[in-house]
């Protein structure tokens, strides 16, 4: 549509004091209405934030986009994920809006309780609220104002790039760019090894506590896939900040920079025989890769660096002997002498446990793969959707009463759906359940992934370009009769998609539409890929 004849548009609608919704209240507001009750009557509120349960529904309405889909479970999930999100929000005079990890105040959080290891993850998830100022301040602290933005891997300028991309805020990144060129250089200062030219670090301080090729196997230190994918990703997003900037120089330094870590990366650790990204120990033999599959060997796919030749990697998630499994996809393949579900030990493992951290990773990769066109077969969009589905229906936990009640929490047993941290920190006394102090139910409500960026950015395909264009690219399935996302804020406007195969379920007509402030801006017979320019 005409940029002109859009805007007209939507000023009428604007003047009008006409909401840019499409969907019909009952599949909106009631949908979140309804939802809220049920999840607050179903809570132990131990702990509260900025944003108590009483104030849910009213954040909510406020802030989230709607959903809709055939799937009443997926839905519902969908709204679960939101209700256990807010509950994250902390508010300070200093910071503004910063979101933590654990619900109850951990030993090993920073300042307002926060912790970097899934930092990213929450900027996903918070660029799609209604409220921008929530994932700026977020991402401005930890420039600014963390303590501790180093203790675990994380990657600072590629979630300021995902910020700008859903919000066209150009004066932000430039604010930041020196903060987030001197975290760059303090992990390079600390982690790089220049002989080898990759970044290493150990397991614990990669979020990923006593690991097959870590910690459990006494190599305490590896060059990892997912810390040079961070750093690759990192260069190339100060590199665009750069240029953005009119830093010409520092652009095309970090840009060439980067494209040599990825060199590296997929040459020195991709193992052509197992066919798959492998760890390098740095304590053992030069050349000598880690005998395991483990699930963080797709973090390239998550920022585009794996080449299309590298394909057969994903026939893993298929394999019942690779990462496969009942309740979700394993952190080590099964096949592995070190695969083990234990309720002993430490009781954070990542040597076979399902892990919401990297199947989050996992599913937001497996979206780039699938959309790169080269897949050589070896997937379609139905594996990524039942990968999807056997996440929702993890949210789960049977309480003492008999009620099941929707519920995410550390890591999963594969096999029965069990919260193995859960189950193992309750029997803890002096140290893990007796006291508030001890962090009873630490892992309730555990913000350390993603659900409704997996839902907007991947099912429905919501993609922010960083030209202001907008790609939407559904991997819905092709048997469903109608979805929608409503409300999304992007760049000041509010997107809506829909799919209504017949159009009695929106009263739109029938077909795939986009929707821009309430304003049709594209229509098909069928989802597709369409570019949006906004």
């Amino acid at each position: 549509m005409n940029r002109i004849l859009h805007a007209f548009y939507a000023l009428l609608i604007s003047a009008a004091g006409l909401s840019a919704s499409v969907m019909p209240e009952k599949l909106g507001d009631a949908a979140i209405s309804e939802s809220v009750k049920e999840f607050n009557l179903d809570d132990d509120e131990l702990y509260k934030n900025k944003i108590p349960n009483a104030a849910a529904e009213e954040f909510m309405l406020n802030n989230i986009p709607r959903f809709d889909c055939p799937d009443d479970m997926l839905k519902k999930v969908y709204y679960f994920r939101w209700w256990t999100f807010r509950k994250h929000l902390r508010h300070s005079e200093d910071d503004g809006w910063t979101i933590t990890e654990f619900m109850p105040n951990v030993g090993w959080g920073g300042k307002h309780n926060t912790i970097s290891c899934a930092s990213a993850h929450h900027i996903r998830e918070a660029r799609w609220l209604h409220n921008s100022d929530i994932a700026k301040d977020y991402i401005t602290f930890w420039c600014f104002s963390s303590d501790r933005p180093r203790s675990y891997s994380a990657w600072f300028a590629t979630s300021a790039m995902d910020v700008y991309s859903a919000t066209g805020d150009s004066e932000l990144l430039k604010r930041l760019y020196p903060k987030l060129k001197a975290n760059y250089a303090a992990w390079k200062k600390r982690n790089f090894d220049p002989k080898k030219g990759l970044f290493w670090i150990n397991d614990g301080a990669d979020g990923m506590e006593l690991s097959a090729s870590g910690s459990l196997h006494m190599q305490w230190q590896g060059y990892r896939a997912t810390i040079n994918s961070y750093m690759c990703s990192e260069c190339g997003s100060l590199s665009k900040i750069a240029e953005m900037s009119g830093l010409k120089e520092e652009s095309e330094a970090y840009a060439k920079e980067g494209e040599l870590l990825k060199k590296n990366m997929n040459l020195i650790l991709w193992d052509s025989s197992a066919k798959f990204y492998k760890v390098l120990p740095r304590n053992g033999s030069a050349d000598v890769f880690s005998p395991h599959r483990e699930l963080h060997g797709y973090t390239p796919w998550y920022f585009n660096l794996a080449p299309a030749d590298y394909a057969e990697a994903w026939a893993q998630i298929k394999d019942e002997k690779g990462f496969k499994a009942p309740f979700g996809l394993t952190s080590l393949e099964r096949r592995s002498p070190l695969f083990q579900i234990n309720y002993v030990g430490h009781e954070c493992q990542w040597n076979g446990p399902v892990w919401p951290y990297s199947t989050s990773i996992t599913l937001s990769a497996m979206a780039n793969f699938l959309r790169g066109g080269q897949t050589n077969g070896v997937l379609d969009k139905s594996d990524w959707f039942d990968a999807l589905m056997t996440y929702a229906k993890s949210h789960r936990r049977t309480r003492e009463d008999g009620k099941t009640v929707f519920w995410i929490d550390e890591n999963i047993n594969p096999f029965n759906g069990d919260w193995i941290s859960r189950t193992r920190l309750k029997t803890w006394k002096n140290g893990g359940w007796d006291t508030e102090a001890n962090w009873v139910e630490r892992g309730k409500d555990y913000n350390h992934s993603t659900f409704a960026d997996l839902i907007i950015n991947g099912l429905v395909g919501i993609q922010p370009q960083l030209d202001g264009s907008l790609i939407v690219e559904p991997l819905a399935p092709d048997s469903w009769e109608f979805f929608a996302v409503d409300e999304v804020p992007f760049r000041g406007k509010m997107v809506s998609v829909l799919w209504d195969k017949d159009g009695s379920r929106y009263g739109k007509g029938a077909g795939f539409a986009v929707y821009v402030d309430g304003v049709e801006v594209f229509r098909s017979k069928s989802p597709g890929k369409v570019k949006i320019e906004i």
